[in-house]
């Protein structure tokens, strides 16, 4: 059983997650200490929401795709607080491979796609899967990116992935169970 990063108390299986915001890390917390650190001001520590929302209209070409300078078909993009701008991260068998984000490749994107504007800083990220001929694209807590970034990691195998799409496939179904479209 699992214990809470914060004071030690014993979790469920399911239970709230916080972004340390100064360095970005992911706690798990105990109902408790989610209530009383995460709901505050935000300056320490954030709630990660549970909410999913397709981006059903999401306006992406291939172009704005690889101005992002993303050199694979799965990322995710998020607000740091600490960095004070947007940054990139894709999946890979080392685990979350950061990318640089050219700025102004991001505000056109953004400009194209207002909801992005309702991203949470730190706790929420805009995830894009382009693999296998796919456009699809999600506000998620970015703790279900992270969770995506640890199933490639433990799935990955050889040069090409083996497993890890039917892996990835079902990950994006349980996204599209989750999820409500976004206004």
């Amino acid at each position: 059983m699992s214990s809470c990063d914060l004071c030690a108390a014993p979790l469920a299986n399911v239970h709230s997650h916080l972004v340390h915001v100064a360095d970005g890390r992911l706690v798990c917390a105990c109902a408790a200490c989610a209530l009383l650190l995460g709901y505050g001001s935000g300056e320490r520590y954030r709630v990660v929401p549970d909410r999913v929302r397709p981006l059903a209209d999401a306006r992406m070409t291939d172009a704005q795709w690889e101005a992002l300078g993303v050199p694979v078909d799965l990322a995710f993009f998020h607000r740091s607080t600490p960095r004070g701008k947007p940054v990139a991260f894709y999946p890979s068998p080392l685990g979350a491979t950061e990318c640089l984000l050219p700025l102004d490749a991001w505000a056109e994107l953004a400009a194209a796609n207002p909801g992005l504007d309702t991203m949470e800083p730190d706790v929420e990220a805009l995830l894009v899967n382009r693999t296998r001929g796919r456009r699809e694209a999600y506000i998620v807590p970015i703790d279900a990116c992270y969770q995506l970034v640890g199933l490639v990691r433990l799935r990955w195998r050889g040069f090409t992935g083996g497993d890890v799409w039917e892996a990835v496939d079902r990950f994006f179904d349980e996204l599209r169970s989750r999820g409500e479209v976004a206004a």
